[in-house]
């Protein structure tokens, strides 16, 4: 992409090195560059258990259509950044509702998983939450190999050490790949290579690489190329395929790819699939590719040239970033609106394609696809986020968080909701589950004239002597009726209806069908169906779970959680711990494994759920001075059904005793200026004892005092933490200073005064820019590499420095992720010898300020140890501020 970098490469710069912070022991998915990986084994990595997915490939089948202007043939890639970050990503979801919980499956047929950087790593496997909930709607999901171009960063170096061939034929990093793949259970990988500097002989090594994974992959894993490379070794995407790119996908009877991505700049696409077709391949192995991460839906996109009126298609589509949907989202509302308007289009209903809009909606265009072929199939409408988890419609965990391991299988169509009215409204509600965090709500006014049907689930279920079908759900309502529709695959389109019976306002009922009437025929689908007698203004259900099973008279045993220990555990401030647990695999099939903590008065915590065998409890808050917690694991059978939980303790370490600490919100101030001081003492303290020599008050007990002081001076602070361990005291020696001369206030000394620094990520992002006094647009200092990177600034004299005030990243509207975790600021009268004067570690704050005793100094160094919540190394500080005294 020559002049315009945008697409592939500035998001890999600019977006995918996002990371959140974390504990010591928090498990997080892989990323390396090739000498990493090529070190990488299973069994020295104490994540690699964490970062595998524990879901098979589930078949899907395209039934009966509801849209028949689509068609079946092409196929759908999707190139989607689904975490903020490429570093820093827990292995089994956060503590946070805030997620990509991406739920269009039924239009994909292949999601690559966006990440990599030159800052981090460029081989970034997937995270096994996005492929659980990919593999459980039949999507296959590939890693990505990202080689940037230099000017992000790109080494080809990092190509050579991929494409190295050993003397016996073998490709180290091919073989190193493929292994990656098979333990971390994905399929495959999207090679994206982009970075200048290779001859013809390195794109025929290339090619070499390329058909070394074809002949070692396994059945079923992918290889997907980019077009960026051409034949000549040169960077020239040919948004086609061409006589220059060919041979990355194919070469005579050579199978060198499975599938090409095609650039964003093409226009007449028939060349490109009659070559495929010449070669062999069918044009549906060529993904064209549309770019919509900077306006989503807004995209002009010349629709008519992938998919002609009234013929087949020309080729398959690739979509680059529809994660657009999430990241330009101020909440997860707005989130699930764009998702649907992009993946439905705008009339909201796949089954009406009505209008003249630009974007119709990929479900215009391509058929539907659904993983509901076997039972039993159970859905709780769980999105796999919540501010909440509930269980059997009790509330067992208050605090948000998500893992995409737990997505059900979302409803095939949102939202085909028919009446021959006013339709009732659909929606997931994350105010009330059954289990998980969500359900599905029908709420709207309710009359004899808007019954509603809503068709949720395109399935191939076969009714069987013994089949039952189960509803739970719950309302506020009366006086309506609520039934379940079935059609079958002779008449897809005739619903007949199951009549759930009275509405218990409530309360969760379950109502069961017995399915035997209809044995032998097969469910296409599956709906739901309001009605009532009256008007009802506030009509509300919501469907807890939905489930389709064989009822057995003997059942199989439930599953048994066996061999439980805590792998490890680590403590901090002798109050927080985590711990990773590890148990047997069972001997029976088991959808998932609940996590809790038994309180000291015996009430049960969730902590969470997973399909995997291990599970990282992060920081619990020891209750009191308890000496052990105790932790439980349930297995939860495909069939709902909950074994003997397995128990076993974390112990801690004894009861500390609190350590005195504290900081000023200024240390300079007038005559009777009030000063705050904030208490920082560990959080075991129970009683603090302020004491401030010659300030008023002159003693204080409170967290955070306000004190004044009359007389000019340096004055000391002194503060004693306690409890029922012992005590501590700190004390700051001439750390606060009163003077007349701060009656104006202090100023920022270091604004636009000569700056030096280690680097710069460009011209335009030089050291200066930290001291220019804007945070808006893109006036910042970024330096690349790895750290630790520095900055400095020239006072031009001697000053009085009172405090100093960082603007980190998410000041100038980037991601918290970015800003800067561990940094230091020392302070110089010659520029030589510098003392200390900040020291900081775990910094989360978008603006951090740092008071210190005054101290006077020419030269300012900042020292970025750290510069991020993650792995990405490189420094952005949109400003730094030195304040003092201007005399």
């Amino acid at each position: 992409m020559k002049k315009r970098w945008t697409g592939l490469l500035l998001f890999m710069f600019s977006c995918l090195v996002f990371a959140a912070g974390a504990q010591a022991a928090q498990p997080h998915s892989s990323y390396w560059f090739p000498e990493d990986l090529l070190r990488w084994t299973p069994q020295g990595d104490k994540d690699a258990e964490f970062n595998r997915s524990m879901i098979a490939l589930q078949d899907r089948f395209t039934g009966y259509q509801v849209n028949k202007h689509a068609t079946v043939e092409p196929k759908v890639a999707a190139l989607s950044a689904m975490n903020r970050q490429t570093s820093g990503v827990p292995s089994q979801g956060s503590e946070k509702f805030d997620a990509n919980t991406f739920g269009y499956w039924a239009y994909v047929d292949k999601l690559v998983y966006w990440g990599g950087s030159s800052g981090e790593g460029i081989i970034v496997p997937p995270s096994a939450d996005v492929t659980d909930a990919a593999h459980k709607n039949g999507v296959p999901v590939l890693g990505t190999v990202f080689f940037p171009p230099s000017v992000y960063g790109g080494k080809f170096e990092w190509v050579k050490q991929t494409i190295r061939q050993n003397p016996d034929g073998t490709f180290p990093v091919a073989d190193k790949l493929l292994e990656v793949a098979n333990y971390y259970g994905f399929d495959g990988w999207f090679i994206n290579q982009e970075t200048e500097g290779a001859t013809s002989e390195d794109a025929a090594t290339m090619q070499k690489f390329l058909a070394y994974l074809q002949a070692k992959k396994p059945a079923g894993m992918q290889i997907m190329w980019y077009d960026s490379m051409t034949s000549s070794g040169s960077i020239d995407w040919q948004n086609a395929l061409t006589d220059r790119n060919q041979m990355f996908l194919q070469q005579g009877s050579e199978r060198r790819s499975d599938s090409m991505f095609l650039n964003f700049w093409w226009r007449s696409l028939d060349p490109s699939a009659n070559k495929a077709k010449n070669l062999g391949r069918s044009p549906y192995e060529l993904f064209t590719g549309i770019d919509v991460e900077a306006k989503g839906y807004d995209t002009k996109i010349s629709w008519n040239a992938i998919f002609p009126e009234g013929k087949k298609a020309v080729t398959s589509l690739g979509i680059y970033r529809p994660d657009w949907a999430f990241n330009s989202s101020e909440n997860q509302e707005q989130f699930y609106a764009k998702e649907n308007k992009f993946w439905v289009g705008p009339t909201g209903n796949p089954a009406n394609m009505s209008g003249t809009a630009d974007w119709k909606g990929i479900a215009h265009y391509v058929v539907e696809q659904s993983p509901v072929n076997d039972l039993p199939f159970t859905t709780n409408f769980n999105t796999g986020n919540g501010q909440l988890f509930a269980v059997n419609g009790e509330v067992v965990r208050a605090t948000p968080w998500n893992n995409r391991s737990l997505q059900d299988v979302l409803p095939t169509w949102r939202w085909i909701a028919e009446s021959k009215g006013e339709a009732l409204k659909p929606s997931f509600d994350f105010t009330t589950a059954y289990y998980g965090g969500s359900s599905l709500k029908l709420a709207g006014t309710l009359s004899p004239q808007n019954a509603t049907n809503l068709k949720l689930y395109k399935t191939d279920l076969l009714v069987e002597q013994n089949t039952k079908l189960s509803l739970t759900f719950k309302t506020q309502t009366k006086h309506a009726d609520l039934k379940v529709g079935l059609s079958f695959a002779d008449q897809p389109d005739k619903f007949v209806f199951l009549d759930a019976g009275g509405l218990h306002p409530g309360t969760w009922d379950t109502q069961t069908f017995n399915l035997n009437p209809y044995r032998g025929k097969r469910i296409a689908a599956i709906s739901l169906y309001a009605d009532a007698k009256q008007t009802i203004s506030d009509f509300s259900v919501n469907i807890g779970q939905l489930s389709v099973y064989n009822a057995k008279d003997d059942p199989n045993p439930v599953p048994e959680v066996r061999g439980l220990n805590v792998k490890e555990a680590e403590f901090k401030d002798g109050i927080y711990g985590d711990a990773r647990l590890e148990w047997s695999a069972t001997d029976r099939p088991v959808r998932y494994f609940e996590v809790y903590r038994v309180k000291p008065d015996g009430s049960k915590e969730l902590l969470g759920v997973t399909p995997n065998r291990v599970y990282y409890v992060p920081m619990l808050r020891r209750i009191g001075p308890e000496a052990q917690t105790k932790l439980e694991v349930v297995a939860l059978s495909t069939d709902g059904r909950r074994g003997k939980a397995a128990q076993t303790v974390v112990t801690w370490p004894a009861y500390p005793k609190p350590v005195a600490s504290f900081a000023a919100d200024k240390t300079l101030v007038a005559p009777g200026q009030p000063v705050t001081f904030i208490d920082q003492s560990s959080e075991v303290t129970e009683q603090r004892i302020w004491s401030f020599p010659g300030g008023t008050p002159s003693t204080s007990t409170e967290k955070q005092p306000v004190v004044t002081y009359a007389a000019e001076g340096t004055y000391s602070v002194t503060l004693t933490a306690k409890n029922s361990v012992g005590d501590s005291t700190a004390t700051k020696e001439a750390f606060i200073t009163v003077t007349k001369d701060a009656a104006g206030g202090v100023k920022n000394l270091a604004l636009n005064k000569p700056a030096t620094a280690d680097g710069a990520c460009g011209p335009n992002e030089a050291a200066a820019y930290a001291f220019d006094g804007k945070v808006t647009g893109n006036s910042k200092w970024c330096a690349l590499g790895s750290g630790p990177h520095w900055l400095s600034v020239d006072l031009g004299a001697s000053y009085t420095i009172s405090e100093f005030v960082v603007k980190h990243a998410e000041a100038g509207s980037e991601a918290a992720a970015f800003n800067t975790r561990d940094f230091h600021i020392q302070v110089s009268n010659d520029g030589s010898t510098w003392s200390d004067a900040v020291q900081v570690q775990g910094n989360t704050a978008a603006d951090s300020k740092h008071p210190i005793a005054l101290t006077k100094a020419r030269y300012v160094k900042l020292t970025i140890d750290k510069a991020t919540q993650g792995g990405d190394t490189a420094a952005r500080i949109y400003e730094f501020e030195v304040n003092g005294l201007a005399k």
